[in-house]
């Protein structure tokens, strides 16, 4: 289903807003990887906020998600603040492991495998 405007308007507020409060409360930072928010997904009732999180060079991704659930609520709290006038309900933040860019290097290096076995033709 096609997602609507004010569906694409909220997830970019809560986007912009939570990378403000992540960093602010170094999330953006965790295990001496980084961690960003990749894509912000808001359901057709603004009641759920999908946040995908995108984590690099951090060893343990399961260690470093269970360290952003367990500030959930502070991470709801500052929102809140944040948004409080634009939004008549602060949604449920749900996170999720974006691992699109695993999917990626994984690609890359097929491709470059092939590339160095496949034969050269003139």
């Amino acid at each position: 289903m096609e997602e609507g405007k004010r569906q694409k308007q909220v997830a970019a507020v809560l986007q912009e807003e939570l990378n403000d409060i992540f960093r602010r409360l170094g999330l953006n930072m965790i295990h001496n990887g980084m961690v960003s928010i990749s894509s912000v997904k808001v359901t057709p009732d603004l009641l759920e906020a999908r946040i995908y999180l995108s984590l690099f060079q951090i060893e343990q991704p399961e260690l470093a998600m269970k360290q952003i659930e367990e500030k959930a609520w502070e991470i709801k709290k500052h929102l809140s603040e944040k948004v409080k006038h634009q939004l008549r309900r602060i949604p449920v933040l749900q996170f999720y492991l974006d691992d699109t860019l695993d999917h990626v290097f994984k690609m890359e290096e097929l491709f470059k495998q092939i590339n160095t076995q496949a034969p050269k033709s003139e």
